[in-house]
C-alpha cells in the first residue's frame, strides 16, 4: 500500500503538484486520470524513486515490491520464454508453464516463445517486459499506457488478467473502456491536487464537475455580497449615525478571503473540415492482394466499398496488415494484385504517427499548419493551432522541442487545415489522454465525410463503427455491422486457447484442479462485481424513462387544456418543456441501450471464461 502526503513539485514557474495527497489501499485497483502534462507519469516516477519531489512524502511498507513496465530492453536469454522465466519468484523457477501462459495471452505462439527475444519488433519486446512484470509476484503493478504496445486481442486478455489481480494496481491509459473494466477506484490529478473515489471514470468526472459548479456558484455569490458591502461602505461612510455599522462591515470585508476564479483547462476541441461529395460511392476495393514477401500475402482477395458517411474500423492483431491496408488506401503502396478505384473527385486526408518524422523541426506549430494548404489563411492557422491545444505563444513553439504527443496533435492540425471527403486514421489515440479521445470521437461523429480508422480502442469501436474490416484467423474479412454485433455473432478467435490448455496440463493434476476451482470462484466473484452495478444502472434508467414519459404525457394534457382555455403563456412554454423532456427521454434510452449492450458483452465474456475453466477441471 502507498500513502502520498503533501507532495509538491514544480518545474520552473509551473506548479505540477501542490500539497497533493493520495493513498492506495489493500486490494485496490486504481485508474489514474488527468490531462496530458498534468503529472501522471511524473507521479509514477516519484513513487518508483526515479524522480525527486520538492516536499512531502511517499510511504510504503517495508519490502513492498513494485512491478513497473520498463521501456528499455536488456535481454540475456536465448528464447522469449526463458527471458520471461527470469521474473518468476525463486520457489516457482521450475513452473515454466506460468511464463508460457502469460506470453500466450500477450499474443506469442508456441514457435514465437522459442525465438530469440532480440528478433522481435519493438512492440513485442515491450510485451516480453510486460510478461516479466506480470510474473514478478509484485505487491503492486504500475502500468503506464500498456495498450500502446498491444493489439485488441492482447488488450482483452490483459483486461481479464487484471480483473483477477489480487494485489494493488495503478493504471494509466487513454482507453477509458479498458480502464473502467479493470479498476475498483479512480483517481484524478486535477488542478495540482489528487481526487480519488470508489467507482469508474464517469463517476469521478461527474463528481469533479459538480464540485466545480458549486465552487463557481459560491464564488459568484461571495463576489456579489462583497460588492454590496463595498457599496454600503461607500454610500454611508460619511454618515455619523451609521459609523458603527460601516466599521463593522469594513472589518467583515477585511476578514473575507478571496475565492479565485477557476482557470480554464485547455481541451482538444476541433472538428474535421468536410467537403461536399455528391456521389454515393467514394472508393471500391476489388480482389485486393498485397504482401511484402513474395507468395506470402498479408491481404488476399479483399473486396469492399467505402460509401458516403461510412464509419469503417480496421481491427485485429498486430503485424497482420491493418496499417498496410491504410497505406494502400492512401496510395502510398501499390497492390500486388486487384485494384482500388477512387472517385475522380475524392480528396483524402491520412493520419499516421510515423509522419511526425516529416515535420520540419525548424518550423513553429503555426508555420507547419499554415504550410499545409495554400488556401489556409494566417488567422485560420492560428485558430486550428488553438483547437489542438497550441493557443497563444504555444503556437510559436518549434517542432524540434515538442513531445511525441504534441507532434501527434500537430499532425491532426494539418489534417484540419486541409478539408477532405475521406479520413484515413491509423491509431490516432496513442498519444491522447481520455478527454482528448472523447473529443476525437465527437469530431468523427460530426464529420460529414467518411472515415476508415485503425484502432484497438474498444470505446471508439462501440462509439463510431458501422462496418468492420477484421484481421483474424489468418485472414481478412468484412463485417457489415457494429462492433457489439461482431462480438455477439463471431467474437475473437482465441488462438491461445489450445496452448493455454497445454500449459495448464503441465501442472500436477491435484494442483491443476485446485487452481482451476480457485480461478472459477474468483471469476464468479468478479462477474458479480461488474454485473451488479450495471443491473442497478439499467433499473434506474428504466425508472427515469418512466418518470419522464409520465411528465411528458401530463404536459401534453395540460397543453390540451391550455388550448381550450386559451392560456397563451402555457401554450408558449409547454412545447419548450416537451422538447426538453423528449431530449431527456432520448438520452436515457441511449444510455439504456449502451448499458444493455455492456451487460450482454460482460456476461458473455465471463461465461466464456467459466466454460474454459469447466473444460479444464
Amino acid at each position: 500500500m502507498i500513502k502520498i502526503t503533501d507532495l509538491s513539485k514544480s518545474f520552473g514557474s509551473k506548479i505540477l503538484f501542490d500539497n497533493l495527497n493520495l493513498s492506495i489501499n489493500a486490494k485496490e485497483r486504481v485508474g489514474l486520470i488527468g490531462r496530458n502534462g498534468h503529472g501522471k507519469t511524473t507521479l509514477f516516477k516519484m513513487i518508483l524513486g526515479k524522480m525527486d519531489y520538492d516536499s512531502g512524502s511517499i510511504g510504503m511498507p517495508k519490502n513492498y515490491k513494485l512491478g513497473y513496465l520498463e521501456q528499455h530492453i536488456n535481454f540475456t536469454k536465448n528464447t522469449a520464454v526463458d527471458e520471461a522465466c527470469i521474473a518468476l519468484p525463486e520457489d516457482e523457477k521450475d513452473e515454466k508453464w506460468k511464463s508460457e501462459k502469460i506470453l500466450s495471452g500477450l499474443g506469442f505462439s508456441e514457435s514465437d516463445m522459442l525465438k530469440n527475444p532480440l528478433e522481435f519488433s519493438g512492440g513485442y519486446k515491450i510485451r516480453i517486459n510486460l510478461a516479466k512484470v506480470l510474473l514478478s509476484n509484485a505487491n503492486m503493478l504500475m502500468l503506464d499506457e500498456p495498450n500502446n504496445y498491444l493489439d485488441i486481442v492482447a488488450i482483452r486478455w490483459l483486461s481479464g488478467f487484471l480483473r483477477l489481480w489480487k494485489g494493488e494496481l495503478m493504471l494509466i491509459t487513454h482507453d477509458r473502456n479498458f480502464m473502467d473494466t479493470v479498476i475498483t477506484h479512480c483517481a484524478a490529478i486535477h488542478r495540482t491536487k489528487a481526487r480519488k473515489i470508489e467507482g469508474n471514470t464517469q463517476k469521478l468526472y461527474e463528481q469533479i464537475d459538480k464540485e466545480e459548479e458549486i465552487y463557481e456558484k459560491t464564488r459568484l455569490n461571495v463576489e456579489k455580497k462583497k460588492k454590496q458591502t463595498e457599496l454600503f461602505i461607500r454610500r454611508f461612510r460619511a454618515k455619523a449615525s451609521l459609523a458603527g455599522m460601516v466599521q463593522s462591515r469594513i472589518k467583515s470585508l477585511e476578514k473575507q478571503g478571496t475565492l479565485e476564479a477557476l482557470s480554464e483547462i485547455e481541451n482538444l476541441d476541433f472538428s474535421f473540415s468536410g467537403l461536399n461529395f455528391n456521389a454515393a460511392k467514394m472508393l471500391s476495393v476489388y480482389n485486393l492482394t498485397f504482401g511484402y514477401i513474395r507468395n506470402t500475402p498479408l491481404i488476399s482477395k479483399l473486396n469492399f466499398d467505402i460509401l458516403k458517411k461510412d464509419r469503417i474500423c480496421v481491427i485485429g492483431k498486430n503485424g497482420k496488415g491493418k496499417s498496410t491496408l491504410l497505406k494502400l488506401l492512401a496510395d502510398r503502396l501499390d497492390p500486388c494484385d486487384g485494384s482500388i478505384k477512387r472517385h475522380p473527385d475524392l480528396k483524402t486526408a491520412y493520419f499516421v504517427q510515423s509522419d511526425s518524422a516529416n515535420l520540419n523541426p525548424q518550423k513553429t506549430v503555426y508555420e507547419e499548419i499554415l504550410s499545409t494548404d495554400t488556401k489556409c489563411l494566417p488567422q485560420r492557422a492560428r485558430n486550428i493551432a488553438g483547437s489542438v491545444m497550441f493557443s497563444g505563444d504555444d503556437a510559436l513553439k518549434k517542432i524540434e522541442i515538442l513531445s511525441g504527443g504534441e507532434k501527434s496533435r500537430v499532425l491532426l492540425g494539418k489534417i484540419l487545415a486541409n478539408p477532405c471527403h475521406l479520413l484515413l486514421l491509423d491509431e490516432p489515440t496513442n498519444h491522447l489522454d481520455i478527454e482528448s479521445c472523447e473529443s476525437l470521437i465527437d469530431a468523427i461523429n460530426e464529420f460529414e465525410g467518411s472515415v476508415v480508422m485503425v484502432t484497438h480502442n474498444e470505446e471508439i469501436l462501440h462509439s463510431i463503427a458501422t462496418k468492420l474490416i477484421i484481421f483474424d484467423r489468418d485472414e481478412v474479412s468484412v463485417f457489415d455491422g457494429i462492433y457489439q454485433d461482431f462480438l455477439t455473432k463471431k467474437g475473437w478467435d482465441d488462438e491461445g486457447s489450445k496452448l493455454k490448455s497445454k500449459t495448464v496440463q503441465k501442472m500436477p493434476d491435484a494442483k491443476r484442479k485446485d487452481e482451476m476451482k480457485k480461478m472459477r470462484a474468483e471469476i464468479i466473484q468478479e462477474k458479480s462485481r461488474i454485473i451488479k452495478p450495471l443491473k442497478e444502472k439499467i433499473k434506474l434508467l428504466e425508472q427515469n424513462i418512466a418518470e419522464k414519459e409520465r411528465e411528458f404525457n401530463f404536459n401534453n394534457e395540460k397543453l390540451v387544456e391550455a388550448s381550450v382555455k386559451e392560456d397563451i403563456a402555457f401554450l408558449q412554454e409547454g412545447p419548450k418543456l416537451n422538447k426538453t423532456l423528449k431530449s431527456e427521454i432520448e438520452n436515457f434510452y441511449t444510455e439504456l441501450a449502451f448499458a444493455v449492450d455492456k451487460i450482454e458483452c460482460e456476461s458473455g465474456y465471463f461465461e466464456k471464461l467459466l466454460k474454459k475453466i469447466e473444460d479444464n477441471i
